[in-house]
C-alpha cells in the first residue's frame, strides 16, 4: 500500500499516457482529453525528482492540449473539419529546429546554474524537443513521430537514471509505438 501512495502520480500518469498514446496513434480526437490529465498528474512527479524542465513542459502541455484540440477539431480547409495529416511545411523545418536549439541551450543554461538539477542538459534535450514535437502534433504533421521517438528513447534512460520505474517503462513504450505511428500515420495520410 506505501508503494502505491508513493507511486500513486506517476502509476496514474503512466495509465492516462498509455491512453494518450493510444488515441494519438489512432489520430482520435480524444488524445487531447489525456493530454490534459497527464500534465496534470505528472506536475508533482517531475518537481519531486528535480526534473524541473520536464515540471515546466507540463504547463506547456496543459496549454498546448487545448491548442490542439481546438486546431484539430476547427483547423480543416473547410468550416468545422477535422485536420488532415500531412507533411511538415519545408519551411518549418528550419524555425523548428532553431526554437529547439533556443530552448535547449535557455533551459540548460537556467537548469544547471540556478536549480538543483544533476541532470539539466539531458532534461533541457528533451523538454526542447517535446515543444517541437507537441507543436508538430497539434498541426498533425506526420513526422512529428520521429521527434518522439528520439524524445522517447533519451526520456526512457533518463528516467531510469532518476529511479522513475514507471515512467520509464512508458516512454520505452512510447518509442516503439512512435515508430508504428509514424508509419500508420503515412498510411493515413495517403488513405485520406
Amino acid at each position: 500500500m506505501e508503494f502505491i501512495l508513493e507511486n500513486g502520480l506517476e502509476i496514474a500518469g503512466t495509465i492516462v499516457g498509455m491512453l494518450y498514446l493510444y488515441w494519438e496513434y489512432r489520430a482520435s480526437m480524444k488524445v487531447w482529453v489525456a493530454g490534459i490529465i497527464m500534465p496534470a498528474l505528472s506536475l508533482g512527479v517531475y518537481w519531486n525528482a528535480a526534473l524541473y524542465a520536464d515540471f515546466g513542459i507540463n504547463v506547456y502541455y496543459l496549454l498546448a492540449a487545448i491548442y490542439g484540440w481546438w486546431v484539430w477539431r476547427f483547423g480543416g480547409s473547410q468550416k468545422e473539419a477535422e485536420l488532415p495529416i500531412v507533411r511538415t511545411p519545408r519551411k518549418a523545418w528550419l524555425l523548428l529546429a532553431l526554437a529547439c536549439l533556443a530552448a535547449f541551450v535557455a533551459m540548460g543554461f537556467v537548469l544547471q546554474h540556478y536549480t538543483d538539477s544533476n541532470v539539466p542538459w539531458a532534461d533541457s534535450f528533451t523538454t526542447a524537443l517535446s515543444i517541437v514535437g507537441m507543436f508538430m502534433l497539434a498541426r498533425k504533421w506526420v513526422e512529428q513521430w520521429l521527434v518522439w521517438i528520439v524524445v522517447d528513447v533519451v526520456s526512457a534512460g533518463l528516467y531510469v537514471y532518476k529511479d522513475l520505474c514507471f515512467y520509464a517503462a512508458l516512454y520505452a513504450v512510447y518509442a516503439v509505438v512512435a515508430v508504428f505511428g509514424y508509419w500508420a500515420w503515412k498510411r493515413k495520410m495517403y488513405t485520406t
